[in-house]
């Protein structure tokens, strides 16, 4: 599981706030967690994070390498909203098993496990999220998520992260010209490996680059494509890259 921050956002304007800035639909809060974004105005990633009514509190569960950036930017976004934005020392446990009473279900795919939030660390230790979250289509920031990411492409709608009802938000014209589309040419899929393949490998098919790989087991990876050029048997350096069709975004 990678490092993680929690934010506070709390005050009489903390969900409107929320709501005119993320993908997901912030009046969802009720006691539980959900999974969201802020993007640019050109639709692509700022980050992603997780969303969870704490009390009076809205906490925001976020990727640590992006918490500064996502604190600047909210502060920005603040004007004149009754609210106060600042990093806690809450501490995010994961795990499969032996879910603590105040555990939530992660809102991406309850094979992702539990997340919980406290001053000490109640993780289960000796689970390879690695592995879990490759074989579950589950993208993370700094690998398969960037800030060159659009978040259709990585499957956001099938990961609960986006809700195409709720109105407004930043970069909500773009993700709505997107899902309105036939089929995404590209984006994020589950292939078939030979071999362990090195981060940001490029994949050849008919002697042509059709995408890269992100995130690699054994016998596993998160690769991203572009799928019509994309064939059943693929390269990757020397290793073989075997595609389904079906593990496609639709």
């Amino acid at each position: 599981m990678c490092d993680r921050t929690v934010l506070c956002v709390s005050g009489p304007d903390a969900k409107s706030f929320l709501q005119n800035l993320v993908t997901n639909d912030v009046t969802k809060l009720n006691d539980n967690i959900i999974y969201s974004a802020l993007l640019n105005p050109q639709g692509k990633l700022i980050t992603d994070f997780f969303l969870v009514d704490f009390g009076e509190k809205i906490l925001i569960d976020v990727n640590s390498k992006a918490s500064d950036n996502l604190l600047k930017l909210l502060r920005l976004y603040k004007l004149r909203a009754e609210i106060v934005i600042e990093k806690t020392d809450l501490k995010v446990s994961t795990g499969i098993k032996n879910k603590p009473e105040k555990g939530l279900e992660d809102p991406r795919n309850p094979k992702m496990g539990w997340r919980y939030y406290s001053n000490d660390d109640l993780s289960e230790k000796n689970i390879d999220w690695e592995k879990l979250r490759i074989e579950n289509l589950i993208p993370e920031f700094g690998k398969e998520l960037s800030t060159d990411s659009y978040i259709l492409e990585h499957g956001f709608d099938k990961l609960n992260g986006v809700d195409f009802k709720k109105g407004c938000y930043v970069g909500q014209e773009v993700t709505a010209r997107m899902k309105h589309k036939t089929r995404l040419r590209k984006g994020l899929a589950i292939v078939q490996t030979t071999g362990r393949v090195p981060f940001d490998t490029p994949i050849y098919a008919n002697n042509k680059i059709v995408g890269k790989v992100f995130s690699s087991t054994k016998d596993q990876a998160l690769a991203y494509l572009r799928f019509e050029a994309a064939s059943e048997k693929m390269m990757a350096g020397t290793i073989e890259i075997t595609y389904h069709k079906k593990d496609l975004i639709d």
